[in-house]
């Protein structure tokens, strides 16, 4: 049902709509290349652009909104009235719980307050180590690399979910990282199937793609099921782990100790969604961002040396550690870059509570409102020649000029990504320890692109490594 047929219209202008087929509208546009469908609404018709999907009866109007102020109003000054209601986030809530990546209203708040203090700067620095001692074992399989060429995506999706699910599950890491690497790709392709169908049936139906998915989810569960429960019979005394500070804790361990000053605590199916939720944004983000920044260098070897300079300088032969994040600014600038280009929720969305204005535009009650940062990041206000690798955009003087918002890669407001400070602390340091072994270069210089639950590579991002030559002391020569 149109959403004008059952609620009122803010004030404002009339919306303009992207032109799409008479019966299915940009259905079959969003299919095939929803990025692109996104780029050439704004490019067309504006800031705030109707996209309407689907055949009469079934159809689903989203008011796609593409500037850095609609941005902010949604996520941040107003975010009170745009809910996480969409049956995408349904889907992604039935299959991986409700965590924090999907729980509302009274759940969020309980989840947020418990969850907050593991999460403080002083706690997720402690993660360091573990960061650093997975990407000591990425550089020692690259060592082994045939014909010295690696897929980075694959490998910087190997490292990252080794890494989270090292800082989750402490000692238990090896018996996760193969349950988690084959089952999530089954899960997030049945959410998206579904996320973005008109019309499903139930689950409990025994069809192909059901009985596939409930297997899956059932083993994913059940090695859940079985760590969850280890914790909670060895009761809450500090448990040495493979990560963390103040008794070298792993985050699960945490999580199950964790309690609120009214006493409140997660029972084990609350648990298992946080660390479902955890799985999910902690590692498909970070690699992608991680893999992007090394696909970007390798196709821009003068930003690579500045980086491998610095790099050096800093760090020398030294393990890095999470005080150099401050140390190495030209390497985070780099990351901000690729995650401007490529950021890992490349769309995000929400309903309207209520009929409002965005933008100047009539956006009416029960509203599906896409916001996608990959527009966003590409504004002609906000960017010039946007589609340039620009390290530069991110000094400071460059980022104070720039609306808050035209730049929001984990999201903002009150519901901002809770671990974006462990995702940059993962990825400086991973990169720095890359780049200091290994010159990149890209082999796969174009790499097309979907939006999937996360930004999903649709083909390989190979890079040819060679190991970086050390220059020998002047006295050694």
């Amino acid at each position: 049902m149109s959403v004008r047929a059952s609620a009122e219209t803010g004030a404002g202008a009339e919306v303009p709509v992207l032109e799409g087929m008479p019966v299915l509208g940009s259905m079959l546009d969003l299919k095939t290349d929803s990025l692109g469908t996104y780029l050439r609404a704004q490019r067309r018709h504006g800031d705030v652009v109707r996209i309407d999907v689907g055949p009469p009866g079934l159809r689903m109007e989203m008011y796609c909104v593409f500037s850095a102020e609609g941005a902010q109003q949604v996520l941040a000054s107003e975010s009170a009235g745009f809910r996480k209601d969409n049956p995408f986030y349904e889907e992604i809530r039935d299959s991986f719980g409700n965590g924090l990546l999907t729980a509302q209203d009274a759940d969020y708040l309980r989840q947020r307050r418990l969850v907050q203090p593991l999460f403080t700067r002083r706690r997720v620095d402690g993660y360091a180590a573990a960061v650093a001692e997975e990407t000591a074992g990425t550089l020692a399989s690259w060592a082994r690399a045939r014909d010295g060429i690696v897929d980075v995506s694959d490998e910087m999706m190997h490292l990252a979910l080794r890494a989270v699910s090292r800082i989750l599950f402490g000692a238990d890491v090896d018996a996760t990282v193969d349950v988690v690497h084959r089952c999530f790709p089954v899960i997030t392709e049945y959410v998206l199937r579904r996320g973005y169908s008109p019309v499903n049936a139930p689950r409990s139906w025994p069809t192909p793609g059901n009985r596939r998915a409930a297997a899956a989810l059932e083993e994913l569960y059940g090695v859940c099921d079985r760590i969850i429960a280890e914790r909670r019979g060895a009761g809450r005394e500090d448990r040495e782990g493979e990560a963390g500070e103040e008794g070298g804790q792993d985050l699960l361990t945490l999580l199950a100790g964790a309690q609120g000053a009214d006493g409140a605590v997660f029972d084990a199916a609350e648990l298992r969604d946080q660390v479902l939720v955890f799985l999910l944004a902690g590692h498909e983000t970070t690699a992608t961002s991680l893999a992007f920044a090394l696909h970007l260098l390798g196709r821009h070897p003068e930003e690579q040396a500045l980086a491998r300079e610095e790099i050096v300088r800093v760090l020398g032969d030294r393990t890095p550690e999470a005080a150099d994040l401050d140390r190495l600014p030209y390497l985070t600038r780099v990351l901000k870059e690729a995650m401007r280009l490529y950021p890992a929720a490349p769309v995000m969305g929400r309903n309207a509570v209520a009929a409002t204005e965005i933008d100047g535009y009539a956006v009416p009650a029960g509203a599906t409102v896409i916001l996608a940062p990959w527009v966003t990041h590409r504004h002609p206000r906000y960017w010039s020649d946007p589609d340039r690798f620009d390290p530069g955009r991110f000094t400071p003087e460059a980022e104070a000029g720039r609306p808050r918002y035209a730049w929001f890669p984990f999201g903002g407001g009150p519901r901002a990504c809770i671990g974006q400070h462990f995702s940059m602390l993962e990825s400086v340091i991973a990169l720095a320890m890359l780049l200091r072994a290994y010159e990149v270069e890209a082999v796969d210089t174009e790499v097309p692109v979907s939006a999937g639950i996360t930004l999903r590579a649709m083909g390989p991002m190979r890079c040819r490594i060679r190991p970086v030559e050390k220059e020998e002391p002047e006295g050694q020569r």
